[in-house]
C-alpha cells in the first residue's frame, strides 16, 4: 500500500510537470506526510474546454485520487476581462451573458475526468467575491503589488515596443487572480506554464497577507512545432466537445513531435511505457487518439472513430455517415455552393480552398474557382480530408 502511494506521488510530481515553486521537495514532503491539502485550478470561460484544460484536469484527478480537496474555479468575473497572458493585443471584453453561455456545459465535460460524486471536489465562481469588493478594499489589495514587476511581463514589453495599448483592466488581471488564492486559502495552484506569472502573484499575495506558503505547479503545454500553444488563438484547438470522429482525425493530423508530449499530458500511460509505444510513431499516434477519445467520450466511440478514420484516410472510401444538405437551386457558383452548404465561411476562403486543391465534387478535384456547378441529387462535396456534405 505504501509503495503504491509513493508511486502515485511520484507520478504527481513528475508526469507533465514543468516546475514546482518553491521546489518539488516542499510538495513531496507534504504529500508523503499524509496531510490533506486544498488545491485549485482556474478556468476562464472565454471559449470551449480543450485539450489544454484536459491536461490540467488529469493532474487534478491524481490529487483527487489521493484524497486531497480539489477546487475548480470558474472565472466568471475574470473572463469578462480576459487573461492577457501571451496576448500581443488586447482581448475583446466579454459580457457576463457570453461568459455564462461558454461555461454552460463545463461541469458535464469536467465530470468525465474528475469524480464529481466525491465530497473533496467543488466548483466555485470568482464573481461571488470579486464583485463584492469596494474601492477601499481594492486600494488595500493594490498596495501589495509593484507596477514595475507587472510591466515586466514579456507580452506587455512586446506591446510597448510595438506601440500597442496596454489597457488598465487587463494590466490588473493578475491582481484579481492572486486575490482568488487569498479568498480560497489554498495550499497549491495548478496550471499551464503560461500561467506562471499569474500564479506566482497569488503566491506573493498569500505570503504578504496571510504569511502562508502557497505552492505553485506549472505543467508543460501542448505546443506545435513552432512553439505556439495549441488552442483557439492559433486555430488548432481540439475541444472536449468535438465529436469522436472529429477529435480522432485532428489528433491523427498532429506532427510526430507532439505524440510523446500528448501521451505524457493526456493519458494515464507511464513515462516508461510511453518510450516503448513511441518506437512506432504511426501506431503510437492512433493509440494516443484512441486514449483521448475514450477519455472524453468512451471506448466504443473511440473504436468507431478509428474504423471510420481507417476507411476514409487509408482505404480512401467515403465516410459511413455523411451530413446532408437540401438544396432547391439547380446552379450555383462553386464559391457560393461551399458557403451555402456550410463548408466555408466566406467567398475568399472558398477561393483559397479551391486554389489549394482542397475541394472535390464526387471525388474529382475542383480546379476552377469561377466554375458554375450544376447541382445534382446525391452529389458529394468534400473540403479537405474530413469534411463531406451530400446534396439531397
Amino acid at each position: 500500500m505504501a509503495k503504491n502511494k509513493d508511486q502515485k506521488i511520484e507520478k504527481i510530481l513528475s508526469k507533465g510537470v514543468e516546475k514546482i515553486f518553491p521546489n518539488s521537495q516542499s510538495l513531496e514532503e507534504i504529500l508523503k506526510s499524509g496531510k490533506k491539502i486544498r488545491l485549485y485550478s482556474g478556468i476562464d470561460p472565454t471559449g470551449p474546454l480543450h485539450l489544454g484544460h484536459l491536461a490540467v484536469l488529469k493532474k487534478l484527478r491524481q490529487f483527487q485520487d489521493l484524497g486531497h480537496e480539489v477546487i475548480i474555479l470558474i472565472g466568471d468575473f475574470t473572463a469578462t476581462i480576459g487573461d492577457p497572458s501571451g496576448k500581443l493585443s488586447a482581448r475583446k471584453p466579454l459580457s457576463r451573458q457570453e461568459v455564462l453561455e461558454n461555461a454552460k456545459n463545463y461541469k458535464k465535460q469536467i465530470g468525465r475526468i474528475l469524480d464529481l460524486q466525491k465530497s473533496n471536489t467543488k466548483f466555485l465562481y470568482n464573481e461571488e467575491w470579486i464583485n463584492k469588493l469596494k474601492p477601499v478594499d481594492l486600494l488595500k489589495i493594490f498596495s501589495h503589488f509593484n507596477v514595475a514587476r507587472l510591466l515586466e511581463r514579456d507580452m506587455f514589453q512586446e506591446r510597448i515596443k510595438a506601440g500597442k495599448n496596454i489597457l488598465l483592466h487587463e494590466f490588473i488581471y493578475p491582481v484579481f487572480q492572486a486575490y482568488d488564492s487569498l479568498v480560497m486559502g489554498v495550499d497549491l495552484e495548478v496550471g499551464g506554464n503560461d500561467q506562471t506569472f499569474n500564479m506566482l502573484m497569488g503566491r506573493d499575495l498569500m505570503k504578504k497577507i496571510k504569511n502562508k506558503e502557497k505552492l505553485v505547479m506549472t505543467l508543460k503545454l501542448l505546443t506545435d512545432p513552432t512553439g505556439k500553444k495549441m488552442g483557439k488563438t492559433e486555430g488548432n484547438l481540439i475541444a472536449l466537445k468535438d465529436s469522436p470522429k472529429e477529435m480522432f482525425g485532428k489528433i491523427m493530423a498532429w506532427p510526430d513531435s507532439l505524440i510523446g508530449l500528448g501521451f505524457e499530458l493526456l493519458t494515464d500511460i507511464s513515462l516508461k511505457e510511453i518510450k516503448s509505444v513511441l518506437k512506432s510513431p504511426r501506431e503510437a499516434k492512433a493509440e494516443l487518439a484512441k486514449e483521448i477519445v475514450s477519455l472524453c467520450h468512451d471506448k466504443n466511440s473511440a473504436k468507431i472513430a478509428e474504423k471510420e478514420f481507417t476507411k476514409v484516410f487509408k482505404e480512401k472510401k467515403l465516410p459511413t455517415k455523411i451530413p446532408e444538405f437540401k438544396l432547391s437551386k439547380k446552379r450555383l457558383s462553386l464559391l457560393d455552393l461551399l458557403i451555402k452548404i456550410n463548408l466555408s465561411p466566406s467567398r475568399s476562403q472558398s477561393k483559397r480552398l479551391v486554389l489549394q486543391g482542397g475541394v472535390k465534387i464526387d471525388g474529382k478535384i475542383c480546379q476552377d474557382w469561377q466554375e458554375i456547378v450544376q447541382i445534382e441529387k446525391g452529389m458529394i462535396v468534400q473540403v479537405g480530408k474530413r469534411n463531406f456534405t451530400k446534396i439531397i
